[in-house]
C-alpha cells in the first residue's frame, strides 16, 4: 500500500473528530466532577427499585440492587479511563528506558531487549495481561501493571527505532563532534526528536489499554464490588440481558464510544504527524 492510500485509509471527516473531542470532553468531565455529572452516590442500594427499565428519574434504569446505572457508569469513567491513561503512561515511560537503551547501549543489550520484545510482542495482550494477573494476584495495581506490561514491547521498539535514526542524523554528529556529553546527548537531542510517533501510539494505545482493563474486570481480576467499574458492571449484566438489558449495554456502550473516541482522535493526529514529516 502507498502512503497516499495508507493515508487515505486512516482519513477521518473533521466531522467525527469534532464528535470525538466532544465526547471526551464530556467524559472528561465526568472523570473530574462525577458527583455533578452523576448525583447520587454509585453504591446507594434500593431493593425497591431493582431492576427498573431507563425512564426519566433513571436515565439508564437501575441494576439487580436497585442501583443507578448511569450514576454508576459517570462514577465508572474515572476508574477505568485512569486505569488507561496511567497504565499507558507507565508503558511509556517503561518502554522509552528499554527502547534507548538498546539504541545506545552496544549490539549485546540491543539483541537481548529485542528478541525478548519479539517474543512478547508474539502473544496477545490480553493474554499478557492475565499472565501477569495470575502471578500478582486480582487487583487495581496489579491490573494496572498487568496492562502495561503488555504494552511495553511495542513502545520499546517504536522507541528503539526512533533513538537508531536520530542517532545518525547530521545534528546529533555535530554534537558529538563538539564534544557534548552523553547524557546530554540523550536528553536533549535523542529523546526528544524520538517521541514523536510514541505519542501517536500512546494517543491509540490508550484505547487499548481501556479494552484490556475492562476485560480483566469483566473477568473479576480487577476492583472489587462495589466499586463501579466498566468491565465489572458488563460482567453483572450479562446475567439479565433478556430481562433487564439496559444493566450490561449501557456499560458497554461507555467502552466502545470511548475506545471509538479515541481511535479517531489518534488516528488524526498520526495524519497530521505523516504529513509533518
Amino acid at each position: 500500500m502507498t502512503t497516499l492510500e495508507t493515508r487515505t485509509s486512516l482519513r477521518v471527516p473533521r466531522a467525527g473528530v469534532v464528535l470525538a473531542g466532544l465526547v471526551l470532553v464530556a467524559f472528561a468531565v465526568a472523570v473530574a466532577f462525577p458527583g455533578l455529572v452523576g448525583g447520587a452516590r454509585p453504591d446507594v442500594v434500593d431493593p425497591l427499585l431493582t431492576l427498573r427499565p431507563p425512564d426519566g428519574r433513571h436515565w439508564f434504569g437501575t441494576d439487580q440492587l436497585g442501583r443507578d446505572v448511569f450514576t454508576r457508569v459517570v462514577y465508572g469513567a474515572r476508574i477505568s479511563l485512569a486505569m488507561g491513561l496511567a497504565a499507558t503512561a507507565l508503558a511509556v515511560l517503561v518502554g522509552a528506558a528499554l527502547g534507548l537503551l538498546s539504541a545506545l547501549c552496544g549490539r549485546l543489550v540491543d539483541e537481548a531487549l529485542m528478541r525478548a520484545a519479539d517474543v512478547l510482542l508474539a502473544l496477545p495482550g490480553i493474554l499478557l495481561a492475565l499472565l501477569v494477573v495470575a502471578v500478582l494476584g486480582p487487583g487495581p495495581v496489579s491490573e494496572l501493571v498487568a496492562i502495561a506490561f503488555a504494552a511495553v514491547p511495542g513502545y520499546a521498539r517504536l522507541v528503539r527505532g526512533q533513538a537508531l535514526s536520530v542517532r545518525r542524523s547530521d545534528y546529533v554528529t555535530s554534537a558529538v563532534a563538539v564534544g557534548v556529553r552523553p547524557l546530554t546527548l540523550v536528553l536533549r537531542h535523542v529523546l526528544p526528536n524520538s517521541l514523536g510517533p510514541v505519542l501517536v501510539l500512546a494517543t491509540l494505545g490508550t484505547g487499548s489499554a481501556i479494552i484490556i482493563g475492562s476485560s480483566l474486570s469483566f473477568l473479576g481480576l480487577g476492583p472489587r464490588q462495589p466499586t463501579p467499574e466498566w468491565g465489572a458492571m458488563l460482567a453483572d449484566g450479562r446475567d439479565f440481558l433478556s430481562t433487564a438489558w439496559w444493566v450490561g449495554v449501557f456499560p458497554g456502550l461507555a467502552i466502545t464510544v470511548t475506545v471509538v473516541a479515541v481511535t479517531v482522535i489518534g488516528r488524526r493526529w498520526q495524519l497530521r504527524f505523516e504529513g509533518r514529516r
